[in-house]
């Protein structure tokens, strides 16, 4: 219709942009013409509010595409009576984000632990082995310090494993001497040692 030099269309003629409640029916049979303009109105403040939350774009990124797909895969469980279409696009792109800052703090920690175990255990092997081979210098110190019989009878009885009457019959010794030098040996070692009595 001309008026004035004026073209002048009807609203038949323009297509006026869908709204979200016009919207999410289409995209929950599987339009995908529909979800591209979903898409568009809800893109940026999606994208915004994740973004507020996580504080990187990268991984803001990541989650708006996974609350998309979810609104793509629930849009046929979309109830109107617990809010707008809006409000129910944000609400998981909401709980996307605080999930995602969740885990993050979980794999944070997690790795903070791990850490303080491996370390942790590093330290004990190391100072295992440490005291273990100041022990076996003290010791081997301790046992020069025996006359050779009570060192010899010790380390048959003790190292060796034999019993006395067998370490008497090696040092073809009568049994109470090698009682007597086992006896003295062990006391003079538990000297040596600093052991208490």
């Amino acid at each position: 219709m001309r008026d004035r030099g004026r073209i002048q269309f009807s609203q038949h003629d323009i297509a006026m942009p869908e709204s979200l409640d016009q919207l999410l029916p289409r995209v929950a049979q599987g339009d995908s013409q529909a979800f591209e303009q979903f898409y568009r109105h809800l893109s940026a403040p999606v994208f915004g509010l994740i973004l507020r939350v996580l504080r990187d774009p990268a991984q803001s990124e990541e989650v708006a595409q996974e609350v998309f797909l979810e609104l793509w895969r629930t849009a046929a469980r979309y109830n109107a009576g617990q809010g707008s279409v809006r409000s129910w696009a944000m609400m998981i792109a909401h709980r996307r984000a605080v999930d995602r800052v969740r885990m993050a703090q979980s794999i944070s920690e997690r790795d903070t632990k791990a850490a303080q175990v491996d370390r942790a255990r590093d330290f004990d092997e190391v100072t295992d082995t440490v005291l273990g081979n100041l022990e076996r210098q003290q010791v081997r110190a301790c046992l020069d310090s025996l006359t050779d019989v009570q060192r010899e009878s010790v380390r048959l009885a003790y190292y060796q494993g034999y019993t006395h009457r067998e370490v008497s019959q090696l040092l073809d010794c009568p049994l109470g001497t090698i009682k007597t030098r086992l006896r003295d040996g062990l006391i003079r070692l538990r000297d040596c040692l600093g052991a208490t009595p």
